[in-house]
């Protein structure tokens, strides 16, 4: 028996052809949104673990919201487990955005090139150090640090930290203070700088040094107890933090993306972001540039800590 030929210009064909197109309609309209999708890749954005974890959770999903609106694109926070992953992964790429301390933005800019500095909290042009003692020594100045070195104890932050390291070891070196041979042991690091402060109340250590901002917020909080710490030194000013973006932006996202990112960082105002400026410890982000981080290279390559 012969069959119905149904070919591209019989008269079953040409009834069959609106619903082929209906059923393909769908599967063109999803390639349609896969393409626009994959030419619109996430915006991973990252910055130093250098404070209480749930802070930073607090912190970077406001900001990855803010900015995503802004930019029209997906952006995503990728936390980390210390200072050094996140260089890392900034130098390989995996993150495009990130907030780093002053030392951490330079060892970043050298892993990446084309990486610029394009943002900081306005009072990072001034930052500071505090050293802090346990509340019963007599210790007032870093002369009194220097007689007493042999017979106390001494904790930094982390070891890649701008305020909780290198620059407070600059200035230790300035005094006449080598931390690694004038104390009673080699110096601590604890990792961040709320719990540096926290290892001086407990006693655990007789002075610590750590960032200005958490050493503030954690007295004017009432998470000090005067009686077992207090602040005996401020160091002197020098640059650090800093949003420093990866130097491919333009080519990924188009001509002028680091431009709207930084005009996007620029734009918070405490009207409307107030929350999320609170939560970086700054009234406004002011624009920056990798110049300004020349010093605190200079200083890390003297100590060694930049070859």
């Amino acid at each position: 028996m012969a069959g119905t030929w149904v070919g591209p210009f019989s008269p079953a064909w040409r009834l069959l052809l609106p619903v082929f197109l209906l059923l393909l309609l769908p599967a063109l309209v999803g390639c349609k949104d896969d393409v626009e999708a994959g030419s619109r890749p996430v915006l991973k954005v990252g910055g130093i673990p250098d404070q209480d974890a749930a802070r930073l959770a607090r912190r970077f999903q406001q900001f990855t919201d803010y900015l995503s609106r802004e930019l029209e694109v997906e952006v995503e926070y990728v936390p980390s487990l210390d200072y050094a992953a996140v260089v890392t992964a900034f130098g390989r790429g995996e993150l495009q955005l990130a907030f780093f301390g002053g030392f951490t933005g330079v060892q970043a800019r050298l892993q990446a090139p084309g990486a610029q500095a394009i943002a900081q909290r306005e009072h990072d042009a001034q930052f500071h150090s505090r050293f802090i003692v346990r509340t019963e020594l007599a210790i007032h100045s870093l002369e009194d640090l220097k007689a007493q070195a042999s017979r106390r104890t001494l904790t930094f932050g982390n070891e890649s930290s701008t305020s909780g390291h290198l620059m407070p070891r600059h200035f230790l070196r300035q005094a006449g203070i080598d931390p690694d041979a004038d104390f009673r042991s080699l110096p601590n690091f604890a990792g961040s700088h709320d719990l540096t402060w926290q290892l001086v109340e407990s006693g655990a250590f007789d002075v610590g040094v750590l960032n200005e901002d958490v050493w503030e917020r954690a007295v004017g909080d009432g998470r000090v107890y005067p009686s077992k710490v207090r602040e005996f030194y401020t160091t002197p000013a020098y640059f650090d933090y800093n949003w420093t973006a990866g130097g491919d932006l333009d080519r990924i996202y188009g001509d002028g993306f680091t431009e709207r990112v930084q005009r996007a960082l620029l734009n918070l105002n405490q009207e409307e972001h107030r929350e999320i400026l609170d939560l970086f410890s700054t009234e406004r982000f002011v624009t920056t540039d990798n110049r300004n981080y020349r010093d605190l290279e200079a200083v890390a390559r003297d100590l060694g800590m930049i070859r």
